[in-house]
């Protein structure tokens, strides 16, 4: 008869692949978070250098470079919503990888718990036997 923690043991099993897998798309979605921040900085500092050139004093100049700063305004815009969704996503992939992480530890704790359980029935079990046999000895030897 198998014992109740070893009949847990698959589905911690599970377990701990599944919080290993949310920890991997943690770590890919922090990665990705980085990457959409950087380009952004990026993207921030081009227009800062962009703007603060100058150059070419004619009417049609300004407005093409005005038109340019508009145009990297709106990338910028379009970045920022970017790492908004990104963070977003990294909270929604980081409270599964919390939930994975919790039920894998529950999982766990609940498996010790009936091992030890199992342990002291066993000594329970072994000191029975040997209080049983002693009981059962004869004395040798001694007193008549």
């Amino acid at each position: 008869m198998t014992s109740r923690a070893n009949r847990l043991q698959p589905a911690a099993d599970l377990a701990r692949e599944r919080q290993e897998t949310a920890m991997q798309r943690l770590a890919e979605q922090q990665q990705r978070v980085a990457k959409a921040e950087q380009q952004l900085a990026e993207l921030r500092r081009y227009r800062e250098e962009y703007a603060d050139t100058s150059g070419g004093v004619s009417v049609t100049a300004l407005l093409n470079r005005r038109q340019f700063v508009e145009r990297i305004d709106q990338v910028i815009a379009q970045q920022a919503l970017e790492v908004a969704r990104q963070h977003r996503q990294l909270d929604h992939v980081r409270n599964q990888w919390h939930d994975a992480h919790s039920r894998e530890r529950a999982l766990g704790s609940v498996i010790d718990r009936y091992r030890e359980q199992e342990r002291k029935s066993e000594e329970r079990r072994e000191q029975a036997e040997i209080d049983e046999r002693m009981q059962h000895r004869r004395p040798t030897g001694g007193w008549s």
